[in-house]
């Protein structure tokens, strides 16, 4: 039995990531709306005058702190699932690498805290390889959370973002891209593996342009730690969805876990699901400046049997049933 007082704080931990996720944006803008009309207005002019200094900053690295990577709430974030990282094979040093994340799930939470959690993650285990995650364009249009979300490692997946990083002269270089973005998020059916994958190259495109070679990833229990609703693909739901994120850039959906207090309750905690985040082989990537329809074919194929042979080979010891196949749409 864990000590009461570790488990109240990894449910914090877990807790908070959802909160900032889902809130610090929005309320942060509104806050600062807000105090434009009080005495407190030069606080927002002066914030603003900074947001537009500093705009291409997500497409130039970021802007990262370790101190805030370290912070220990993401410890017990971390333990609260738990979270884990396998690795099944060497990245060296020497080269550059396009790393697909697998699912997006709701929040990404095993791909955040591998990546931008300074943990024992994915930087323990892969010395000499400096990782960035890639988030959505939307993460860096909104005031406080944009700062925030780059002090932990993020950088857009703008392709000027992604460049500036897999040019630069010192090797050892890998950008983290959930392939799948935020239409991903609109399957994540507990207990289901379906990844929006089939028609998604720019990622292959991006690795020939570099000569960087792909890693498939795959985070076993991501779909399952919070209840979905889920509308069927010919639903008039699913389609206001899916307009909705046209227009906004991510996709709206209907999930629910846990209450703060009560397991037996529903809120916004997360179910305490195991998640391994399972990084596997690269696959070496000739440079091609234009790459040719067929050649991103080519590699976009092996890495799609790379992912589902990765999946195959761990998914029972992840606590998967033998019977469940990975779906592509």
């Amino acid at each position: 039995m864990k000590v009461v007082g570790k488990l109240w704080l990894e449910t914090l931990g877990a807790y908070q990531y959802v909160l900032t996720f889902l809130f610090m944006g929005p309320f942060f803008s509104l806050l600062l709306l807000f105090l434009l009309f009080t005495s407190f207005w030069s606080v927002p002019v002066l914030y603003f005058v900074w947001f537009f200094l500093d705009w291409d900053t997500p497409n130039q690295g970021g802007r990262q702190f370790e101190w805030i990577k370290k912070f220990f709430m993401w410890k017990y974030a971390r333990d609260y699932f738990p979270i884990k990282m396998v690795k099944t094979a060497e990245l060296p040093p020497d080269r550059n690498y396009v790393v697909g994340a697998h699912p997006h799930g709701i929040m990404a939470f095993g791909t955040f805290i591998n990546f931008c959690a300074n943990v024992d993650g994915f930087f323990k285990k892969f010395p000499g390889i400096r990782a960035s995650l890639a988030g959505q364009a939307i993460l860096f249009y909104l005031p406080v959370s944009r700062d925030y979300f780059m002090a932990n490692g993020l950088c857009s997946v703008s392709r000027w973002s992604l460049d500036y990083f897999l040019s630069k002269a010192q090797r050892g270089q890998a950008v983290v891209i959930i392939v799948g973005g935020a239409h991903e998020s609109l399957y994540a059916i507990p207990g289901r593996h379906c990844l929006v994958l089939r028609n998604r190259k720019g990622f292959v495109r991006l690795a020939l342009r570099h000569g960087a070679s792909l890693v498939p990833m795959y985070s076993f229990g991501e779909n399952d730690i919070f209840h979905f609703k889920f509308f069927d693909t010919n639903s008039w739901q699913h389609l206001c969805q899916l307009t909705f994120k046209k227009i906004m850039g991510f996709s709206p959906c209907i999930f629910w876990g846990r209450g703060l207090f009560s397991a037996n309750s529903w809120g916004l905690l997360p179910l305490a699901r195991p998640i391994t985040t399972v990084v596997g082989h690269p696959i070496p990537v000739p440079q091609r400046l234009d790459p040719t329809k067929e050649e991103v074919d080519h590699y976009h194929t092996l890495y799609m049997e790379a992912l589902e042979q990765l999946f195959e080979d761990h998914k029972e010891s992840c606590g998967v049933p033998a019977s469940t196949r990975l779906t592509f749409i």
